[in-house]
C-alpha cells in the first residue's frame, strides 16, 4: 500500500503540474473571470484543489493549524503552486507513517459544516480523486479561453514512468 500511495501522489503532483502550466496561458484577467455565466474561475477551481489537498494532508498529518489563505491571497497561479508544494512535502513527511494499521485508523474530519469518521486510506485516495474530478473542471474552463490543458489521465502518468518501445 504505501508504494501505491507514493504513486498516487506522483501522478497527481504531475497532473497538478501539468494543469498549472496550461492556467500559465491566462492572462490576469482570464484566471479570476467567470468563463460562462454561473461558472465559478479558473482561480477558485484551482484554489479548491490546492486548499483541499492542503486541509486534507494538514488534518492526516495532525497538524492543528487550522490557518488558510483566503482566495484573494492566492492571486496568481505561482501562487497556487506554492500552496500545492507545500501539500505535497507534508505527503512526503507522512510516508514513512503509512503503515496497514496507520491507514486503517478511523480519522473524524471537521468540513462543509459536518463531521466525517473515515479511515486514513480513504482520505488519501479522496485527495487524488478530488484533484482529478476538478482539473477536468479547469480542462472545460480552459477551453472556454482557447487554451488547451495537456492530458492528465493516470493512464498517460504510467506511460511516461515505463519505457516504451518506438
Amino acid at each position: 500500500m504505501q508504494d501505491d500511495f507514493a504513486s498516487l501522489f506522483a501522478f497527481d503532483r504531475w497532473a497538478n503540474t501539468k494543469m498549472l502550466d496550461a492556467c500559465r496561458k491566462l492572462t490576469a484577467e482570464q484566471y479570476v473571470a467567470e468563463p460562462a455565466p454561473g461558472w465559478s474561475s479558473v482561480r477558485s477551481t484551482v484554489y479548491h484543489i490546492a486548499l483541499a489537498t492542503e486541509f486534507n494532508l494538514r488534518a492526516l498529518a495532525g497538524d492543528p493549524d487550522e490557518s488558510v489563505p483566503a482566495e484573494a491571497d492566492i492571486t496568481t497561479v505561482d501562487d497556487a503552486a506554492r500552496l500545492l508544494e507545500r501539500a505535497y512535502r507534508r505527503f512526503e513527511d507522512l510516508r514513512p507513517t503509512l503503515t496497514p494499521e496507520w491507514l486503517n485508523t478511523l480519522l473524524t474530519l471537521h468540513a462543509i459544516g459536518r463531521s466525517f469518521t473515515l479511515p486514513r486510506w480513504a482520505i488519501l485516495r479522496h485527495i487524488v480523486n478530488h484533484s482529478s474530478y476538478h482539473r477536468g473542471q479547469v480542462a472545460s474552463k480552459l477551453k472556454r479561453f482557447g487554451i488547451e490543458q495537456q492530458i492528465t489521465d493516470f493512464f498517460w502518468w504510467v506511460i511516461e514512468q515505463v519505457p516504451q518501445e518506438t
